[in-house]
C-alpha cells in the first residue's frame, strides 16, 4: 500500500525538526564522512574494487564494483553502526543501544556493540532471514521479534526503549550512520579517481545519501543514481514528486530494501545530491546475482545487486562511461538463493560474451 505523508518546502535540502516545529538544514556533511573514515580506520575492512572484462564488454562501459559483501558482518552496514556506537558518550554507552532491522544493520550493530563493550537489543521481524538472525544473536545481541504484518517496528522499538532507556540508533536516518555509510563512496572514489556515473542501492537512503555527499566532494561531475526494487519504489516516487512517499512491507526478494520510506534526514539529502532514481524487478535481481556468483565468484544477496541489476538491464545509460557500482551485502541463505536461481531459465545471461 502506498501513501503520501508529507510535503517538504521548496528548498528540498531541508529536513523537518519536530521538536522545534520548523525545517532545519540536515547536519550531515562530507566532513562528517571524513571523521567517520578516521574512526573506522583499522576496524572496518577497506573492501576491494573489482572489475569484469565480460561485464565491461557486454555493457560497453568500464565498471568498478565496490565489494561491501566482503565487509565485516557481510555488508556496508557495519560502517554506519560502528561509527554511531563509537561516537556515543560514556554515559550513553552504559545505557546500551537499541535498533530495528531485518538483518544487516542488526548484525552490524551487534558486532559494533560487542567490539565497544555496549549492550545491544535488536527489534527484528519474524520473517527475517534465519541466517541474519542467527548471526545477530551470535554476535551477542538480544533479539526482540515482531510480526511485520500486524506491528510496526518503530512502535515496538519505542516500547522497548521506554522500558530500557537504551539509546536508539536507527538503520539509516541518523547523522553518524549516514556519515559511516558515506565512507563507501569515499573509498571507491579514492581508488578509482573521477567517475562519470555512480550506482547505489537505496532502502532508507543512508548509503545513497552518504555516497552522494562523497561524490559531490571528490568527483563533482559524477552522476549519482539510486536503485530500488520495483515493489518498494517509495524513494523513487518521493524523488520524482518532491513529496515523501511510503510503502508497507513490499513483496520483494530485496529484503534489505523493504523500508517504509526515506527519513527526515535522508529524504532532503537524496533530493539535494542524487541525480536520478530507478527501479529493477526481482527477476533482474536474480540475473545479476547469478552473474556475480558464477562469473566473478562473489556471493552477493538480492539487495546487494540492486545497483548492478540496473546496469545490466540497461535502466541507466552508461555506454563509454567509467561507472562505480556498490555491491552492498552478501548475507544470503544459500538454500533460498538456489531456489531463486531455479526460478529463471538458463538464458545465457552468465555466459562469456
Amino acid at each position: 500500500m502506498h501513501r503520501t505523508i508529507a510535503e517538504p518546502p521548496d528548498q528540498s535540502w531541508f529536513a523537518f525538526d519536530g521538536r522545534r516545529g520548523q525545517y532545519q538544514r540536515p547536519m550531515v556533511t562530507y566532513d562528517d564522512i571524513a571523521a567517520a573514515a578516521q574512526r573506522l580506520e583499522g576496524v572496518a575492512h577497506r573492501t576491494p574494487v573489482m572489475t569484469s572484462r565480460t561485464l565491461d564488454d557486454r555493457l560497453g562501459a568500464s565498471l568498478h564494483l565496490k565489494c561491501e559483501n566482503l565487509q565485516r558482518t557481510g555488508a556496508f552496514k557495519f560502517r554506519g553502526a560502528y561509527n554511531a556506537v563509537a561516537n556515543l558518550s560514556p554515559g550513553e554507552r552504559r545505557r546500551g543501544v537499541l535498533t530495528y532491522s531485518s538483518g544487516n544493520h542488526a548484525q552490524a550493530m551487534a558486532l559494533a556493540s560487542r567490539l565497544l563493550d555496549v549492550k545491544a537489543t535488536i527489534v527484528m521481524p519474524t520473517n527475517a532471514p534465519a541466517a541474519k538472525r542467527a548471526a545477530t544473536e551470535g554476535y551477542g545481541a538480544s533479539v526482540v521479534p515482531y510480526d511485520p504484518a500486524t506491528e510496526k517496528r518503530e512502535e515496538v522499538a519505542a516500547r522497548v526503549q521506554e522500558e530500557s532507556d537504551a539509546v536508539l540508533i536507527p538503520p539509516y536516518d541518523h547523522v553518524d550512520v549516514i556519515a559511516g555509510q558515506g565512507t563507501v563512496g569515499k573509498e571507491l572514489l579514492e581508488e578509482t579517481g573521477d567517475l562519470e556515473l555512480l550506482l547505489v542501492c537505496c532502502g532508507g537512503g543512508g548509503l545513497l545519501s552518504g555516497c552522494a555527499l562523497s561524490a559531490r566532494k571528490l568527483s563533482p561531475r559524477c552522476r549519482v543514481v539510486g536503485v530500488e526494487p520495483e515493489a518498494g519504489d517509495d524513494a523513487t516516487r518521493s524523488f520524482k514528486t518532491g513529496v515523501l512517499q511510503t510503502v508497507h512491507n513490499p513483496p520483494t526478494i530485496a529484503d534489505g530494501a523493504r523500508t517504509p520510506s526515506l527519513g527526515k534526514l535522508t529524504f532532503p539529502l537524496v533530493r539535494a545530491n542524487v541525480d536520478d532514481m530507478v527501479t529493477v524487478s526481482d527477476d533482474e535481481l536474480i540475473r545479476a546475482m547469478r552473474f556475480v556468483w558464477e562469473r566473478m565468484k562473489l556471493v552477493v544477496e538480492p539487495t546487494g545487486v540492486l545497483a548492478l541489476a540496473a546496469a545490466m538491464c540497461g535502466r541507466v545509460g552508461m555506454a563509454g562511461r567509467r561507472v562505480g557500482v556498490v555491491l552492498t551485502g552478501g548475507n544470503v541463505d544459500l538454500a533460498h538463493a538456489f531456489e531463486l536461481f531455479r526460478r529463471l531459465p538458463d538464458d545465457g545471461a552468465t555466459s562469456p560474451s
